[in-house]
C-alpha cells in the first residue's frame, strides 16, 4: 500500500493561522481602548493629564479662518455624505462583479459610522468637559464627535473602498487621503480652539478602534468571498 499523501488531502487541510494575527488585533483593538480608557479617567477624575492638556492647548490655539475650514471637514453634513457615495459605489462594483453579499462591506460601514454617536454623545454627557477659553461657556466637549466623524467616515470610505483600486499606489493613495482628512480636521479643531488636544486624541483612540474592527472584518468577509465557487468560478 503507498504511502504517499494525496494531493486533493493536501489541499483539503486547513492553514495554520498567522502567526502575528492576535497581535495585530491585539494592537489594533486592545491598545486604543486602553488609552481611550485612561484619557477618559483623567478628564472624569480631572487628573494630572488635565494640567498639561490645557498648556498644550494654550500654545496651539490661534483662531483664524484657515483653521476653522479645515475643522468643518469634520461636519457631518460633509464627511458622512463622503462616505454614502463610496459605500454606493463598492456595492455596485460588487454587484456587477457577481460578489457573494455583495451589500455586506458598504452596510458594515454605514453602521460603523452610526455607532459614532452612540459612543460620544454618552461619553460627553458622561464627563460633561467644559470648553477652551476660545468657546462660549458650554460643558460636554470631551471627546471630539467631529475627530471621530471624520476619522470613521473617512477611514470607513477608503476601507471600503480599497479592493476595487486596481494598483498599490491607488490604494496607498486613498489611505494617505484619510489620514491627511482626518488629521487636517484635529489640527483645525484644536488650532482654532474647538476642543482641548485630549478631546481629539480620545476620539483618534475610538476611531482606531472602529476602523481596526471593520478592517478585521472585512478582511474575513474578503476570504469568505475567495471559497465561494461563484468568486473562484471568475479567476
Amino acid at each position: 500500500m503507498s504511502t504517499r499523501s494525496h494531493p486533493e488531502a493536501e489541499s483539503a487541510a486547513p492553514e495554520p493561522p498567522a502567526p502575528g494575527r492576535p497581535a495585530r488585533g491585539a494592537l489594533l483593538l486592545g491598545l486604543p481602548a486602553l488609552l481611550l480608557a485612561l484619557f477618559t479617567w483623567q478628564v472624569a477624575a480631572e487628573g494630572p493629564l488635565l494640567d498639561l492638556d490645557e498648556r498644550l492647548s494654550r500654545a496651539l490655539v490661534h483662531p483664524g479662518r484657515a483653521a476653522e475650514l479645515l475643522a468643518d471637514l469634520g461636519n457631518v453634513q460633509v464627511a458622512v455624505p463622503v462616505l454614502v457615495l463610496v459605500a454606493g459605489y463598492a456595492a455596485r462594483r460588487a454587484r456587477s462583479a457577481g460578489v457573494p453579499r455583495w451589500w455586506l462591506p458598504s452596510v458594515a460601514g454605514l453602521a460603523l459610522m452610526v455607532l459614532v454617536p452612540l459612543i460620544v454623545v454618552p461619553l460627553k454627557e458622561w464627563t460633561d468637559r467644559p470648553g477652551t477659553p476660545a468657546v462660549p461657556p458650554a460643558t460636554g466637549y470631551y471627546p471630539s464627535g467631529h475627530t471621530a466623524t471624520a476619522a470613521v467616515a473617512y477611514g470607513a470610505a477608503a476601507l471600503v473602498l480599497l479592493p476595487w483600486l486596481g494598483t498599490l499606489l491607488a490604494r496607498r493613495a486613498a489611505v494617505a487621503t484619510a489620514v491627511t482628512l482626518s488629521a487636517a480636521v484635529s489640527f483645525g479643531l484644536v488650532r482654532r480652539g474647538y476642543h482641548w488636544p485630549l478631546d481629539v486624541a480620545a476620539s483618534w483612540c475610538l476611531g482606531v478602534m472602529l476602523l481596526g474592527a471593520l478592517w478585521l472584518f472585512l478582511r474575513r468577509i474578503a476570504r469568505y468571498c475567495e471559497g465561494t465557487p461563484v468568486a473562484a468560478g471568475q479567476r
